[in-house]
């Protein structure tokens, strides 16, 4: 059993609290700044009011979440150069470049274009502050696509060779950046980021309909929503199953602790709940339904699951911690896909917008996005434990040399900073979103030309709208 406090459980204990922080920003900023590109181009496309107020409402929302993103992902580079030194020295000729290309690529773009979309309805053209809309939402899809390439390729590395030095160095970029596990994890997080900004929106939609259900800008927030819920929630699903049979062939020790498995099964059960002993090498209380969890996994009534104990036990992730974080992630997704098929019901039914229960499950449902994301985020980087790059160098050899007091130190101030800053950041963004968007909804673009069409056209269809971790 490692010591909780000696200098590598402390540096682990302090990236995991800097990202968790850090992580629910980018995840709602990638999807409010589509969300903010569509309502943009309904309104210059169907000339109604209420996709502009609704821009307005967000546009000051996304703009807090975007700075405050920009702002703990600073400290993450600090953070990596300061407690992971020999992490960053080995496997920077690969990973220093693809993070290069998400600053080149994504940040200035988003920076370049953050201005005019922020402050620049009246300065440009319509037509002109859509498009610098529309990039900086390309540009959150494009920083995602290289942290999550930069990610996947320490979970699954390709396209390198081992210097003599140790270092990792890249022989062929394409293999390096579409490594393995890419795809999927990039479609899984991209589609995470889209479903927590829609239950972020549904929730806030639907608090100001329980207030007052004829505001048009609340039905619009909440039918939006649930349609992103109800369409996009069974896909993330279909996408965890490519995403799980990905990992079954690349980390399967990953796999035997999600599942609680110890032992290597043919017709292995799915175990529901029970609790994984490490030391005991077994899963206490389990419950289980007999060969379901070799069917999900390969397909197969009787296809073979290996358990932990194939592996040494220096070599096996935390069961017990990713047999839960699993769980509650898989928990959320199936809370989802109700809330939208809820909302489908009453949207036959004609009451989408007169049924007070599934408005308050929907206000319930307001956090869980970001707390999927995080319990994803621990599944993921804790069941590659004990290793940075998996398979080829370990979070023991990855820890720099400094002493413990200085982690504890470092660890206990960003507790007390975070809190504070980021504590007052969450307070007013709260703040904001509790106050109900009005015809008036303070903006750029002047009340008079609000009702005006800005391109000819009759109404459309209506849209649903790792961080590299030690």
């Amino acid at each position: 059993m490692p010591d909780l406090f000696d200098a590598l459980m402390l540096a682990r204990f302090q990236f995991a609290f800097v990202i968790t922080f850090h992580i629910v920003f980018p995840a709602f900023s990638i999807g409010l700044a589509s969300y903010l590109a569509v309502l943009e181009g309904l309104w210059l496309w169907t000339g109604r009011d209420v996709y502009l107020r609704v821009f307005r409402y967000w546009l000051k929302i996304f703009a807090l979440v975007f700075g405050m993103g920009v702002v703990s992902g600073v400290v993450l580079s600090y953070q990596i150069g300061t407690n992971w030194g020999p992490y960053a020295d080995r496997t920077g000729p690969i990973l220093g470049p693809l993070m290069g290309y998400e600053v080149l690529t994504a940040f200035f773009l988003e920076a370049g274009f953050l201005g005019v979309m922020l402050f620049g309805m009246n300065r440009v053209g319509r037509g002109l502050h859509f498009f610098a809309t529309t990039m900086v939402a390309v540009g959150t899809l494009i920083s995602a696509f290289w942290i999550l390439s930069a990610n996947s390729w320490m979970q699954t590395p390709a396209g390198y060779e081992i210097a003599p030095n140790g270092q990792f160095v890249p022989v062929d970029w394409w293999a390096a950046v579409f490594n393995p596990s890419f795809p999927y994890r990039l479609a899984h997080m991209v589609l995470a980021a889209y479903l927590t900004t829609a239950l972020v929106v549904g929730a806030v939609g639907a608090w100001h309909l329980l207030r007052d259900r004829e505001n048009a800008a609340a039905r619009t927030m909440f039918s939006m929503a649930m349609w992103m819920a109800a369409l996009v929630a069974p896909v993330q699903i279909v996408v965890g199953d490519f995403h799980g049979l990905n990992t079954l062939k690349h980390q399967p020790a990953k796999i035997a602790a999600m599942e609680g498995h110890f032992d290597t099964h043919r017709g292995a059960p799915l175990i529901l709940f029970g609790l994984p002993d490490m030391e005991a090498e077994t899963t206490r209380y389990a419950i289980e339904v007999p060969k379901l969890g070799s069917l999900i996994l390969t397909h197969e009534w009787d296809g073979e699951l290996k358990g932990l104990k194939e592996w040494p036990r220096q070599d096996r992730p935390n069961a017990t911690i990713v047999f839960w974080s699993f769980r509650i992630m898989v928990g959320i997704g199936v809370l989802m896909v109700m809330l939208g098929l809820w909302s489908l019901f009453g949207r036959w039914r004609g009451t989408l917008y007169r049924t007070p229960w599934l408005h308050r499950f929907a206000v319930a449902m307001g956090p869980s996005g970001f707390i999927a994301v995080i319990a994803g985020w621990v599944t993921t980087e804790v069941g590659r434990q004990p290793w940075t790059v998996y398979g080829l160098m370990r979070t023991s050899e990855s820890v720099s040399p400094i002493a413990t007091p200085a982690v504890a130190t470092s660890l206990a101030t960003f507790a007390v900073v975070y809190f504070a800053v980021f504590g007052a950041g969450v307070f007013y963004l709260l703040r904001l979103m509790r106050r109900p968007p009005s015809v008036d909804e303070p903006g750029p673009t002047p009340a008079a030309d609000v009702a005006k069409p800005a391109l000819a056209g009759g109404a459309v269809g209506r849209l649903a709208a790792g961080e590299n971790a030690p």
